[in-house]
Parts: C-alpha cells; sequence; structure tokens
C-alpha cells in the first residue's frame, strides 16, 4: 500500500539521517523536499524518483502549505510512495504536524520518521552540550520569528534557551532577554549551516551577540544557543578544528566512483563536491574481449591496470561459457585499488609495482622471463601503450583487448563558485575538464593531481599543479592536499 512518510533529513551532513530514513529514499516514487534537506540525499532516491523542491526558505515559498499538502495526497493516491523531506525533525517546529493532519483528514496513510533536529546537530557539532549536571538541568526550544508573540518574562530565564529561525530579529530579543532580567554577560552564540562544512559560529554574550552577527552577516538559517554551556564550546569544539574544515573540494572522478574518496574528505570536514568530468563506458566491440575470455586457459598472465578493467572483465566473464576455473595464469595488478578488486574475486595477484603506474608495473616485472609467455591485458580503450610496447620487446606475446572506455559527460562543467581545491586522478579528468571548462576556469583554484603522469598533462594544458601525490593512490592524493593546506 502507498503511504507518504514525512522524514527527517536531520540538521544539515546527510550522514546524520536516519537508517529508516535513507531505507525510505531508496524507495521513493517521489521526493518532496525542503530548502533545509541537504540536497545530497536526493541521490539516494531511484533514478525514476520524481523530485520536488518545495521550497520553505524564509519568505520565499516555492509552493504555499496547502499546495504541498496536495501535491502529496496526489501522488498517494495514484499508488506513489512519497517521501516528504523535511530539516531537522518533522515535528520541532517543521510543520510536520500540520502536514499530518491534512494527511489524516484526506484518509490517506502516512508515517512520522524523526530526524535530528538542528539544536543537537549544531550541539555535537559546536562543542556545547545542551545540558550539563554542572551547568544545566533545563532547555528550552522557542522559535524567533515572530519574537513580538513570545513571552519573554515566563522563558527568558531557563538555564538554555534555544532558538529557532530568530536570527534576523535577535536585536530586539536579545533586547527583550536582558530587560527581563538575563545578564548581558550571559554566553551566547548563533550558528548558521550547523553540521556542514561551511558551518559558521559567532560566539560571544547575550549583550554582544547582536552586533556580532551584524558584522558577520550571518543570515538564516541560523540557530541561537544561549547559557552557560557555550562556555564549553573551546574545550570541545572538534568539528571546526578538522584539518579541512570549510574546504571546499571538487572531485572530477566518474559517478559511482568518487564516493570514496568524497567520503574521506567529508571525514577531515572538507566539503566534497562531486562534479565528474569522465564516465566509464562499456567497450564499443566486445568480441576481442570475448575471444580473449574463450582462450583464457591459454594464457601466461593476466595484467589488471585499473579496478575498472577488473569489473568489465568479471561482467564479460560471467557472460561467457567458462568461469574463473579456466584461469591458470599468473596476475599483475597495477596498485592497491586494482589489487583489492582482483581480491574480491577470492584470487591472489602475484605481482605489483612499489609505484603505482606503468612504470612501477614495467619494473616489478624485471625478475621474470617472459620469453614465449601468453599475456592477456584488458584495458581502457585509450590508454598509454608502454606497458604492452615493453613486454613485447622482452619476449612476450600481449593480447591488449578493450574491457571499457571512458568520455567526457554531456553536459557543462560550472565552477562559477570557486571552490579551493580541484582534485584530477587520471590524465583523463584533466583534459575532459580542460575540454569542457577551459585551464581559465582554474584561476584561483589550488590543484591536487593523484601522480606525475596526472600533474605532466595538467602543465601541458597550462594547468599549475598545487600539490601532487607520492603514493599515486587517492589516500596519497588527501595526504598531499593535508600537507599543503
Amino acid at each position: 500500500m502507498s503511504k507518504v512518510y514525512l522524514v527527517g533529513a536531520g540538521p544539515g551532513d546527510p550522514d546524520l539521517i536516519t537508517c529508516k530514513g535513507r531505507k525510505l529514499l531508496q524507495q521513493a516514487d517521489a521526493v518532496l523536499y525542503d530548502y533545509l534537506a541537504n540536497p545530497a540525499l536526493l541521490d539516494l532516491a531511484p533514478a525514476h524518483a520524481e523530485r520536488i523542491y518545495v521550497g520553505k526558505k524564509k519568505s520565499v515559498h516555492a509552493f504555499s502549505q496547502e499546495e504541498i499538502c496536495a501535491m502529496m495526497i496526489e501522488r498517494v493516491r495514484q499508488g506513489l510512495n512519497v517521501v516528504r523531506l523535511k530539516g531537522g525533525d518533522p515535528f520541532i517546529f517543521g510543520r510536520g504536524g500540520e502536514e499530518a493532519e491534512a494527511l489524516a483528514e484526506a484518509g490517506v496513510a502516512f508515517e512520522i520518521v524523526p530526524g535530528v533536529t538542528s539544536p543537537l546537530g549544531i550541539a555535537a557539532y559546536t562543542g556545547v552540550p545542551l545540558t550539563h549536571r554542572e551547568h544545566t538541568k533545563v532547555v528550552t526550544f522557542v522559535t524567533g520569528h515572530d519574537a513580538a508573540a513570545i513571552d519573554w518574562t515566563k522563558i527568558g530565564n531557563t538555564e538554555t534557551l534555544v532558538i529557532f529561525m530568530g536570527i534576523t530579529c535577535f536585536d530586539e530579543i536579545a533586547r527583550q532577554l536582558i530587560v527581563n532580567g538575563r545578564p548581558a554577560e550571559t554566553p551566547a552564540m548563533a550558528v548558521r549551516w550547523g553540521t556542514r562544512p561551511d558551518q559558521h559560529t559567532v560566539a560571544g554574550t547575550l549583550g554582544s551577540l547582536p552586533a556580532l552577527i551584524h558584522q558577520h552577516d550571518l543570515k538564516p538559517p541560523a540557530t541561537i544557543i544561549i547559557g552557560e554551556v557555550v562556555g564549553l564550546r573551546e574545550k570541545l569544539n572538534w568539528f571546526e578544528r578538522l584539518p579541512l574544515f570549510g574546504q571546499r573540494i571538487v572531485v572530477t572522478r566518474a559517478r559511482g566512483q568518487a564516493e570514496a574518496l568524497s567520503a574521506k574528505l567529508r571525514t577531515l570536514g572538507a566539503e566534497a563536491i562531486e562534479a565528474p568530468t569522465i564516465e566509464i563506458l562499456p567497450a564499443l566491440d566486445y568480441e576481442p574481449l570475448d575471444r580473449a575470455i574463450a582462450e583464457l586457459g591459454s594464457y601466461d598472465w593476466l595484467i589488471f591496470t585499473s579496478a575498472n578493467g577488473v569489473r568489465f572483465f568479471l561482467e564479460r566473464l560471467d557472460r561467457s561459457a567458462v568461469d574463473l576455473r579456466a584461469l591458470r595464469a599468473r596476475i599483475c595488478a597495477i596498485g592497491p585499488a586494482t589489487r583489492a578488486a582482483v581480491e574480491a574475486l577470492h584470487l591472489k595477484v602475484d605481482v605489483m609495482g612499489k609505484d603505482y603506474v606503468a612504470e612501477g608495473l614495467l619494473a616489478a616485472f624485471a625478475a621474470h622471463d617472459l620469453t614465449g609467455q601468453r599475456i592477456l591485458l584488458p584495458r581502457a580503450a585509450v590508454a598509454r601503450d608502454l606497458v604492452p610496447v615493453e613486454l613485447a620487446r622482452r619476449g612476450a606475446q600481449v593480447d591488449v583487448v578493450e574491457a571499457y572506455r571512458t568520455a567526457a559527460p554531456d553536459r557543462a562543467f560550472d565552477l562559477a563558485e570557486k571552490p579551493d581545491w580541484i582534485t584530477f586522478t587520471s590524465s583523463s579528468t584533466v583534459q575532459n575538464f580542460v575540454a569542457m571548462a577551459g585551464a581559465e576556469a582554474l584561476a584561483g583554484v589550488k590543484v591536487a593531481s593523484i601522480g606525475p603522469i596526472t600533474s605532466a598533462t595538467a602543465r601541458n594544458l597550462g594547468i599549475e599543479v598545487t600539490a601532487e601525490a607520492n603514493v599515486y593512490t587517492t589516500e596519497g592524493l588527501i595526504e598531499a592536499i593535508l600537507h599543503a593546506s
């Protein structure tokens, strides 16, 4: 039976959505999402799912509340599963109660999926516990968008006061609190985009915070916390001390392969912006690879120069009349990521170079007599010919077959908002970027390269490389960024 799910998206960090919320997004037919819901969460929904931005930004509503409820009701009656993705928690100043009432009155099935409300996320990511045995036992949440409607004499002296939607009228709120007896020296802070890499925290006192908000030009969405617990921030603030906090880093790897690098950057505090400059596509003609697989038992060596080569080789093997039992060849992998892809098949890698480039692979073969040896090299359609040419010179018979191809995505590349860094993990990512956006688009942007071959390509195209990995892996790339930051 179709349903509407009112799902809390959490405070901003997409990893803070609940497991249930994530699962429901993966099963959704339609997603109606708010301004405060991180857009990265939309990638969890299936490709067929309708994605509808319903706004709710202060004073800018894409749809009225009545229209949003009507859209949910209409879609669920069409037999669709609808996720209403709301920033924070649906029932904490999220108008989830109103939406649930409308669904109930329409006789529509619904569920409420709680989320991490923004004050809880902000507390965790700024090092300000909302409760503390030595400081406070009472927390009050209040909405500040209509300050005149709040009786500040009743709540103003609560030990920890959390104000939602009060940033634009905090001058008057602070005045009311002080007039009604709250000391001006009370620690206070305002936090914009809490839990995200662009989290902006302004801390002071109740008396000084209004001027600080204006000085820093702090705009919604922001939350204000007032109380003695704010004084713990300097001791407990872990998030803003992460080594890449606030850095905006573009990941140009292919979609579906960027997440591993992006996730590592996020754990270091960076905002990872996935902007693929390369697509991994099937080969145009699989006859040569299929023919080689049919003769798999005749090869002495099987060389993989990328994890993609392993993946596409295996896909064609699965379509063939043979399986891994036909493999008698020793296996060579160019680097650790490729080795991991081979080992995932419960196969052992016999040879791997110390340097994870073609030259390192060739050096690893120095101790092996290749005279008369038959070698299969499934790889990208366009690649350096150094390996097959050199192995043939050493007496081997090398069959180079296309396992996949790469292409530039069919879209424009926009760097209107300049990042701090852009990462390149292959020569193709550099070449495609320049074709899509031009080298001049990187003016003022630091460039990180995964290794010397990629760096040489960048320099030949007029791009200055700021940092180059010493170990030619994504981990090495991150280390290079850390060292240069």
